[in-house]
């Protein structure tokens, strides 16, 4: 049997008084494209943070596979940059991983190269625009060789030229075997993106379904009012 790179186990996370997350199971095996989908304030974004360990769980474990590890980069909806050379924000992941000087600096520029932003490595990360700071923060991850790249609706403040281009190098890190577990409101984005999907609503994975199946087959009847743009707000 295959060994997940990552799992979440009964995973609750409670902020004071309010459950965020409620029993969530969540298996992330190599190579599978994941979209979170469900209304703000669903738990998307706890379950992408509690994903990366950035959240302690109140209940439930979360497991690293491959004898702990399985590499992981975090893409935020609005990505930091420091008020430094693009380059430099590409190389600090690097940095702190240890890698030596030279070495570091031929990977970023490779990364920067890679999403369309090396003519860009010596302006300032925070003057750039939203889209080419998605880019960068494409680069930031990819420069890490993560075994998953997790995302945080990507693509939700951008222009539609600049949500194609991010979504196209997104799309082209997924084809070169790099596992996705990503969040998106946009249901066109999850089609064209994701070979699964995973369905929350109030802290709660109602549906873990195949892309497919969620746009075509059975669904609780949560998830179907969803998907006919019927929002739960109670």
């Amino acid at each position: 049997m295959t060994t997940p790179l990552l799992e979440l186990r009964s995973a609750t996370v409670r902020f004071g008084d309010k459950l965020a997350l409620v029993g969530v199971n969540l298996s992330v095996l190599r190579g599978e494209r994941i979209a979170l989908v469900g209304a703000n304030g669903s738990g998307k974004t706890t379950l992408l943070r509690a994903a990366q360990g950035l959240l302690p769980l109140a209940q439930g474990r979360r497991v690293v596979g491959e004898a702990n590890r399985a590499r992981m980069a975090m893409v935020f909806q609005r990505p930091f940059m420091l008020r430094a050379p693009l380059l430099w924000n590409v190389e600090l992941g690097l940095m702190l991983q240890g890698m030596p000087r030279a070495l570091r600096r031929e990977r970023a520029m490779q990364a920067l190269a890679r999403v369309g932003l090396a003519g860009e490595a010596q302006r300032i990360g925070r003057v750039l625009s939203a889209g080419q700071q998605q880019r960068a923060a494409l680069a930031r991850a990819w420069a890490l060789r993560p075994d998953v790249l997790l995302l945080d609706e990507p693509t939700a403040s951008l222009d539609p030229t600049a949500k194609h281009e991010v979504e196209a190098l997104i799309a082209e890190f997924a084809e070169q075997g790099m596992t996705l577990l990503m969040s998106s409101h946009n249901l066109g984005q999850v089609r064209r993106l994701a070979g699964r999907v995973v369905y929350l609503e109030h802290g709660r994975a109602l549906a873990d379904v195949p892309t497919e199946h969620f746009f075509n087959g059975p669904l609780p009847q949560e998830a179907a009012l969803f998907l006919k743009g019927e929002l739960p707000w109670a």
